[in-house]
């Protein structure tokens, strides 16, 4: 399996472009253009992990938190922090990074601590992405017109739900005179022709659209293609970060904390009482990571309670005073990802027959204790 072949299907799955502005998602050490392996998973790149990768002869680590988050100064050996980079390109050790992207995803991050705290019917908690819907009109002689519809679906569109390779075809007359210079595929130059051409029409996602485009010229047999590109009023697909559901049934408040230091297996956690404290919990707000900023659209949607982490003193004083209840698990909650993407990993490899191995990361990386 080659390190690049990995993270095009990785992508597919996970893609940059759904990441927020300036997260420095994707390779951040080493290249991916080399064999790999063996792959490893982590939340963080901290020095403890780098010396398992090294002694697991890892050839790709994979992580949530992008290990280059801000500009590194000096790089010198003398700091462990900062030696662990050396460490990384001595031993061949390429960095991939998947941050807000892993949370914005559908079956991601927030996706799955809602399935482990039974959260049903989840919508956005904040929109974040709009992706239009594009058309392609393309018109070729009937006899290229299967492979050209091949081409496409290959290259992604005719994408519909469930549905793939989707396509409409129609048959018509295509009128042309080659002029001079040109090298025509059917006809002479100066000479009016006529051919029955098929019209093929298809969709696809506007980040797509380079791709199909290209995946077009290179199937078809003209020299100039004739081709038409809408974009669509409808099926514009949304993403967003955090989620926002229902408990099946509603749950004493206390019970509810205890069930998330249950399932997120924590010796404590901080919780943030509203001035007048709720008995029960039923719509739940949740994003991982710091994201105290978006606790109002927890408001707004008027959830009983938001799970995030990182909550800042003053912040805790402005929720206390919204009536709703917050909860702060922590950040390290994230190393959910790791036993989550080694799975999906592992299923690429049996669709794709890959001869490489995907661990888990055993190193823990989170800075805090319990007493």
């Amino acid at each position: 399996m080659q390190g690049t072949e990995f993270i095009t299907r990785f992508e597919k799955y996970c893609p940059q472009w759904l990441a927020e502005p300036g997260d420095p998602v994707g390779l951040h050490i080493g290249t991916l253009n080399k064999p790999v392996k063996k792959v490893m998973m982590s939340l963080d790149v901290r020095p403890a992990v780098v010396q398992e990768a090294i002694e697991k002869k890892i050839d790709l680590l994979v992580v949530k938190h992008p290990p280059i988050f801000r500009p590194v100064e000096r790089l010198t050996t003398d700091d462990v922090q900062t030696k662990m980079y050396a460490d990384l390109l001595q031993h061949d050790i390429a960095v991939y990074a998947a941050h807000t992207n892993m949370d914005i995803i559908e079956n991601g991050l927030n996706d799955w601590f809602c399935e482990l705290l039974g959260v049903k019917n989840t919508r956005y908690l904040v929109e974040t992405h709009q992706i239009r819907q594009k058309k392609l009109a393309v018109f070729v002689p009937n006899e290229n017109a299967k492979a050209l519809r091949q081409a496409l679906a290959e290259a992604g569109a005719g994408k519909q739900g469930n549905y793939e390779a989707t396509s409409y075809s129609i048959n018509g007359m295509g009128r042309f005179t080659p002029t001079l210079g040109a090298k025509p595929a059917i006809g002479q130059v100066g000479t009016p022709e006529q051919v029955q051409e098929t019209k093929i029409e298809v969709i696809f996602n506007e980040q797509l659209e380079e791709t199909v485009v290209a995946a077009m010229k290179a199937a078809h047999p003209y020299e100039e293609p004739a081709y038409d590109i809408y974009t669509l009023d409808n099926g514009a697909k949304k993403f967003g970060i955090g989620r926002i559901g229902e408990l099946a049934q509603a749950q004493a408040t206390e019970d509810f904390i205890a069930l998330v230091k249950q399932q997120f297996q924590l010796a404590g956690l901080r919780v943030v009482y509203p001035k007048i404290k709720k008995e029960q919990i039923k719509t739940v707000a949740i994003c991982g990571g710091s994201g105290e900023k978006f606790y109002w659209q927890a408001v707004a949607a008027q959830a009983d309670v938001y799970l995030t982490g990182d909550v800042y003193y003053h912040t805790a004083h402005d929720m206390q005073e919204t009536g709703m209840l917050v909860i702060d698990p922590g950040h390290y909650i994230e190393q959910l990802c790791k036993e989550k993407m080694v799975a999906q990993f592992n299923q690429w490899k049996n669709e794709e027959s890959w001869d490489a191995e995907f661990i888990v990361s055993e190193t823990s990386t989170n800075p805090f204790s319990f007493k």
